[in-house]
């Protein structure tokens, strides 16, 4: 029955995640409610063992689709690797507790801003090119690569945000491109928690399916409908992110 019932929950988190990200805020507080005494890194391990084959998986099907601009997103990959290895070696030394009450005020500015610019995102019409879209790119992989090492909640959401806002992509260029930054800043935490063994694969692997299921199902969905589609997808995660990291903050 654990084992189904987060599966499920990968399942509808790989769905999400494919979409826009933020699969997270589905699957981790699933975990700690079927699995209350677990260590967390274990929780978190869990995690990242199952939901990054959905993620890589996503970033396959997009690139059969979108034209992704290589030369800048795997320099970025690259940066978000190392900046989620430096995170989760920050972590280990220092609590992110202080991040949890700032949170859900800087998703609030995020959903506020992409409310206000009814825009932003429409159309694809990069900013950049060459070396200076490289820079840009590898500065958001760093840095929230790091930030995803370090703390986590709302990655995937930060990313998309950042591709249109600063880079100038449509949300399916946007998303897609995300997708390829996470699956590097997951592997790189997964490595992390696999040395330090908190990872159960015998839940891990049975969830990855469940999670590439999802993943496939989203991924096509978002590919069908274009970038209005993931727009909204992208207001309706990062409305109920603001809720869940609010309360988490506030009144948990």
């Amino acid at each position: 029955m654990e084992l189904l019932l987060v599966s499920l929950a990968s399942l509808l988190a790989g769905f999400v995640d494919a979409i826009v990200g933020g699969g997270g805020l589905i699957l981790v507080p699933a975990l700690f409610t079927v699995f209350p005494t677990t260590p967390p890194a274990t929780l978190f391990g869990i995690n990242k063992g199952a939901s990054i084959w959905g993620t890589a998986v996503a970033t396959t099907q997009y690139a059969r689709r979108v034209d992704l601009r290589w030369s800048a997103l795997l320099p970025a990959a690259t940066a978000g690797f190392f900046g989620s290895l430096g995170g989760a070696w920050l972590v280990t030394l220092i609590d992110p507790g202080f991040l949890r009450k700032a949170l859900p005020f800087v998703l609030l500015a995020v959903l506020a801003y992409t409310l206000v610019k009814k825009d932003l995102g429409r159309h694809h019409t990069p900013r950049f090119s060459g070396r200076s879209e490289t820079i840009i790119a590898c500065c958001i992989g760093l840095v929230l690569g790091f930030y995803d090492g370090f703390f986590g909640p709302g990655t995937g959401s930060f990313l998309v945000f950042l591709f249109v806002r600063w880079l100038g992509y449509d949300f399916l260029n946007a998303s897609a491109s995300a997708k390829l930054l996470n699956t590097a800043t997951n592997l790189a935490a997964l490595g992390l928690f696999a040395y330090k063994g908190h990872v159960w694969w015998h839940f891990a692997l049975t969830m990855a399916v469940a999670n590439v299921v999802g993943s496939l199902l989203g991924t096509r969905l978002a590919l069908k409908h274009g970038a209005g589609f993931v727009r909204l997808v992208f207001i309706a995660v990062v409305s109920v992110l603001i809720l869940k990291t609010g309360f988490d903050a506030f009144l948990k």
